[in-house]
């Protein structure tokens, strides 16, 4: 395992996805070195689409430098893909981080900023349309469950990213170590990312 310490903070707003954000997190916390940190624009407590609010450490101004910025989905992505603050927030921490997660929707959120323009990246397959509409320079890939490229992970929706989080630790610290947080998660990781069977259920219908 990498002894380097990694500086995660996690993006919240109005309305994110509670799996998106805490079920990422179940599984990057369970390891041994690295510092998880949640960030809103004001600081102020927020809640998700579950009306379960997460606590918050600390807002844009004042958060420390990261070594990971991670960018969940939610319903709430739809207005947000509209705040010129939050967007700038998202364009002024990427080019500074290591590596960029992002859940679901969170993946129209990056997008809009132009920073994944020429980029491979997924997202959740129910909002395919909407989340394709925000970033037109970006090579969507439809059958996915996550997609690596470079400093960027994205991934499809909600649960896809537990996986993408362990295909993460996998690449960073070592494929013991994911299978094992995935054993004492008693998580059933589904570890190929190309596979997406959600995309054959919901994208060919439409």
């Amino acid at each position: 395992m990498s002894k380097d310490k990694l500086t995660i903070g996690t993006l919240l707003f109005p309305d994110y996805d509670l799996l998106d954000v805490n079920g990422t997190l179940r599984m990057l916390g369970a390891l041994e070195n690295v510092n998880i940190l949640m960030i809103s624009q004001s600081g102020d407590k927020i809640k998700s689409n579950c009306q379960v609010g997460n606590y918050i450490d600390y807002n844009f101004d004042n958060c420390p430098e990261l070594d990971v910025l991670f960018v969940p989905g939610g319903i709430g992505t739809r207005k947000e893909v509209n705040n010129p603050i939050l967007l700038e927030f998202i364009k002024s921490q990427i080019p500074k981080v290591k590596y960029v997660l992002v859940v679901c929707t969170g993946g129209g959120l990056v997008a809009k900023t132009g920073l994944l323009d020429g980029k491979r990246a997924t997202s959740n397959k129910i909002a395919w349309e909407w989340v394709t509409s925000q970033g037109s320079n970006v090579c969507w890939i439809k059958k996915a469950r996550w997609v690596v490229d470079g400093k960027f992970y994205t991934s499809a929706g909600v649960s896809a990213g537990m996986d993408m989080a362990l295909g993460f630790i996998s690449d960073v610290y070592g494929r013991e170590v994911a299978d094992n947080i995935a054993l004492r998660t008693e998580y059933d990781w589904h570890d190929n990312p190309d596979w997406d069977p959600f995309s054959d259920k919901i994208l060919e219908k439409k």
